[in-house]
Formats: C-alpha cells, structure tokens, sequence
C-alpha cells in the first residue's frame, strides 16, 4: 500500500553524507533552480507537487514584496539523495522544505544555517508561535535551524459500517481491541484482511514500541530494542500478519480498492493527508468512514508526530529574502492556505482557532497530536530506522524469529551510534 506513506526515504548512507560535506558547500550557482542569479529572486526547494501545493503561497509573497521565487518540485523518494548531492556539490536553494527526522543530519553535514537571531528577533518566526514538539525538530545544541512549516501526527483510519458489522459502533480504544476487530474483519473470506501494518513505515513499528513503554534508545543513546517493552511489540504486530488480519506485504492496489468498496483493509494508520485522497478516490464511502485518536496500549496511545520545516541553505548569499520567505509562509493565513492545497496540518497554532480545521476528521489529529511525540532527533537515526526495515521484514516476509532478529538489530544500532 504504497499510498499510505508520504516519506519514502533515500538509501545513501550517514557514512556517505560525512564524505559528502567534508566536499563543501560553497559552490557558485547556476540560474536552474539551485541557487539565485538575482537577489530579487529566492529559490527554494519543495518536497512536493509544488504548483499545485504551494504556488499560490508564493505568488501572493511575490505581490506582497515584489520577491520573485523559483520553486523546484522534489519528490519525497528522491529528496533525501538530492539534498545529500546538494551538500557535496554545493548547488542548493536559498529556502529548503526540511523532513523533521532530517534536521539533526543535514545540521551535522553543514548543510542547514543557524537562524537563532531571525526566531529570537521577528514576531511571525518565534517558536511560542508553533506547536512544542514540533519546535523541537528544529533545534540541535542549542541553535535554531528552520521554523516550523506543517505539523502530522498518525491516527486511525476505520470504515464505520464494516466495524458495526463485527461488534464495533465506535473505533477499537485498546489493543486487544484493535486485535479483535482485526481478526474478525479478516474473517469475512479469501483476501479480506482487518488492519494493515505498515511494513515500509520506518516509525509504524517505533510508534507501537512507545505505546509499550519502550523507550527506543535510553539517556545514554544506547538502543533498547532487545528490552521486552520493544520486543513485545513488534511480537503484538507481528501477529496480525502471522495471523492472517493484517496483509504481510503490499497488495498492490490503491486506496479505493483497499479502503473503498468492499473494504479489503478496512483500518489503517496514517496522517491527514489521507483524508483528502479517501475523499477524491473513495467517493462511493462517503459516510461510512471515520478517524479516530489511537487505541491505547499497554502503557499510552502515543503517536508519531513529524512534518516538515523550513531552513535556509547555509551556503546561500540571498538571506535577507530568504528570511522575508520564511515569514511569509510561517503566517497562519498561509498556512491554512496550505492545508487547502495539500491536507497538511498548520504548524502555527494561531491557524487551529479556523473553522476550516474543526472538521471532526480533522480534529481528531490535532487531539492526537496532544500525544504524539518526533522520533529520536540523532543524525544517525535515519540510518538506524532504515536498518530496522531490512530486519523486520526477515521477521514478517521470511519468518524469523522477533528475539533474534531485534537481537542483531540492536547490535548493529549500536555500532552504528558508538
């Protein structure tokens, strides 16, 4: 289920990326959208369909200030490599759209520039003006690197008449619900499934473990993911697929034929730009879906909160605009704008107080994200969660055992962050 996920992330290494910015970042610009010919011009790198999310923002920033900006459209596959090429060569944009779980990583390579005194010193910049978690993201050792752009957090996604056939007129509230549910739902014949565990979500499985008291990593930085808390999670998972509730790899199809029709998957988690996707491709269950905040675990219902932000290209010669450009997008009116055009959530909390977000299927993520927390903000996580991937699908793929598998997991993450 390919469409489920927003972020697919790039394979080079953390090992690469500290060749890479011992390259430099000083390189000239070349007037193709990696870098100004004209101080009245600001470039800027989005992770995205950007004229259809985000053009209408920066014409209006145009009108305002006169600024012209070049926007360059990346898509999420293929953003992280691009930036890491970026670091090497030294072409980058004035103005980066920055994945929060990238920001320690690009941070360490030098590739992101310090922009304490613009947060400390502009009103539509300060951090009160965002949400806390996701304020976190953007700050490493002290230092502020970007402002908070779109905030997501994960919930879940039900259809309402196929859970009322099995017993539930509301959303499972506890794991051994969610279970239950699942299992009976994958009970109505060949194919049909109840839940899908996102198998290519590198956080689905760290969001379970959290919900299980783990702590993914202790104050040490040293990896937990041999402790029973983690273990048992992935064990509780796992079970859905073993089980037969749960698909044990991609299907293969989109949304309308998973969640729309007959309801082949009909409980998924995701983040709310989904909302918009069900709506466009799954008109034939208009009413008969829902969200609802996570079913509580063992220990709390936390999600994974993430998002993107905004930075400024350390190498740029362009900063004045490029701040004007990081003030204009952080308005809430902008923000809101940009819920329109791409379902993500505002990062400024002025932007909440709008009737455009009190949509229950909307609400639901802002009272989920009251209990969502980042992942771990290392430069190495990025290569840790890809690894966890590789052996989680030796455990649901191929069968191995959860013990064993988490055991060399964990000593590889160690290696890793020593």
């Amino acid at each position: 289920m390919a469409i489920f996920k927003k972020m697919l992330l790039g394979s080079l290494s953390l090992a690469t990326i500290g060749l890479l910015a011992a390259c430099g970042n000083e390189g000239e610009t070349d007037g193709s959208g990696t870098g100004s010919d004209s101080s009245e011009t600001v470039t800027f790198w989005f992770m995205g369909d950007g004229n259809e999310q985000v053009q209408p923002i920066l014409d209006a920033f145009t009108d305002e200030t006169g600024i012209a900006v070049n926007v360059q459209s990346i898509p999420w596959s293929a953003a992280h490599d691009r930036l890491l090429t970026s670091v090497a060569s030294g072409e980058g944009p004035d103005v980066v759209q920055m994945g929060t779980t990238w920001m320690a990583e690009f941070v360490d390579a030098g590739a992101l520039m310090d922009i304490s005194e613009y947060t400390e010193s502009s009103e539509d910049l300060k951090p009160e003006n965002f949400f806390e978690g996701n304020v976190a993201t953007t700050q490493i050792d002290g230092a502020t690197y970007a402002i908070p752009w779109y905030t997501e957090t994960r919930a879940l996604y039900y259809r309402t008449d196929l859970l009322e056939e099995v017993g539930y007129p509301e959303a499972p509230q506890t794991w051994d619900e969610l279970k239950d549910a699942a299992t009976k739902l994958s009970e109505r014949g060949d194919n049909m499934y109840g839940f899908n565990v996102d198998s290519a979500d590198q956080t689905f499985a760290m969001m379970f473990a959290r919900q299980n008291g783990s702590e993914l990593l202790n104050e040490n930085n040293e990896p937990q993911f041999t402790e029973p808390e983690f273990t048992q999670a992935m064990e509780y998972l796992n079970g859905f697929i073993q089980d037969g509730a749960a698909p044990g790899q991609d299907l293969g199809l989109d949304i309308s034929q998973t969640f729309g029709g007959e309801g082949i998957v009909p409980m998924f988690i995701s983040g709310p730009w989904m909302i918009s996707i069900i709506n466009e491709n799954a008109p034939d269950i208009e009413g008969n879906w829902a969200t609802a905040v996570l079913p509580e675990g063992p220990e709390n219902n936390l999600s994974n909160t993430g998002g993107a932000n905004l930075a400024i290209w350390n190498s740029t010669e362009n900063v004045d605009n490029a701040v004007l450009l990081l003030e204009f997008m952080s308005k809430p009116e902008n923000q809101l704008q940009f819920l329109e055009t791409s379902s993500s959530l505002p990062a400024n909390m002025e932007a909440w107080e709008d009737e455009a977000l009190s949509n229950e299927l909307i609400t639901t993520f802002g009272e989920q994200l009251e209990n969502s927390e980042h992942m771990p903000l290392l430069p190495e996580w990025e290569q840790i969660a890809q690894s966890f991937l590789t052996y989680w699908e030796q455990i649901t793929v191929g069968g191995a055992d959860v013990a064993e598998q988490m055991e060399t997991f964990n000593e590889e993450a160690t290696n890793v962050l020593n």
